[in-house]
């Protein structure tokens, strides 16, 4: 028994890990848009949507095995870290680089001279997301008590998606943006994230089925 929990609480810690250092990465990355082309489709997106999909994955994951409170610890972690990205993001444009330095203040600035913006925008949408992902992940899970983890799992993120792309989208580029620029971007988003989750179906049924045995999973 003991061994279990030990287990259990490095998972956990494993998957803090990723959930936090994907949101980083996310703010830190989402001033660049891109265009990812899926065939029948071609989207044009922020490149911080690439790794966001991990972050619904992981709290759908928490929630599934170590119940709502670990997963909103998580969402709130996820905050403080982001919060000292911008401490640091900020703290490093107040010194001059020097004249070799491979990165120089025009670089940086040019990079990151947004973040105050961009983060904010981001920790906004990112907090109603993640705790309506939650939320309603738990409410299906009662809902069904326990079974139909597919429906749970998109259901959340399907809905949290469509809050977070809204949200970012409208606080970033009302005023920026016409009208039609602002939704194809919340569209498209929206869509991309949709497709996402679905594909993460598989993999968390395949991660819950590996860890049978290994791990509890949560009641509430």
């Amino acid at each position: 028994m003991d061994q279990q929990n030990n287990f259990k609480d490095q998972l956990y810690l494993v998957l803090s890990g990723i959930f936090i250092a994907s949101l980083v990465t996310c703010n830190l990355i989402a001033n660049k848009f891109v265009t990812v082309d899926l065939g029948f489709k071609v989207f044009i997106v922020s490149a911080g949507i690439l790794p966001y999909p991990l972050t619904f994955l992981v709290t759908d994951l928490i929630s599934e095995l170590y119940g709502q409170r670990k997963a909103n610890l998580v969402v709130f972690s996820g905050f403080i870290a982001s919060l000292f990205v911008l401490l640091f993001l900020w703290l490093g444009g107040q010194f001059n680089s020097i004249p070799d330095s491979l990165v120089n203040d025009e670089i940086y600035n040019s990079v990151f001279q947004n973040a105050w913006r961009l983060i904010a925008a981001s920790m906004i949408a990112y907090l109603f997301a993640q705790f309506v992902d939650v939320r309603i992940f738990h409410f299906w899970k009662k809902l069904t008590n326990g079974k139909h983890l597919w429906l749970r799992n998109n259901g959340s993120t399907i809905a949290s998606q469509l809050v977070d792309t809204t949200l970012v989208i409208c606080i970033l580029f009302v005023g920026v943006w016409n009208t039609d620029q602002i939704l194809s971007a919340i569209i498209d988003g929206w869509i991309f994230k949709m497709l996402m989750a679905l594909l993460d179906t598989p993999i968390i049924y395949g991660i819950i089925y590996l860890l049978k045995g290994k791990v509890d999973i949560a009641k509430d």
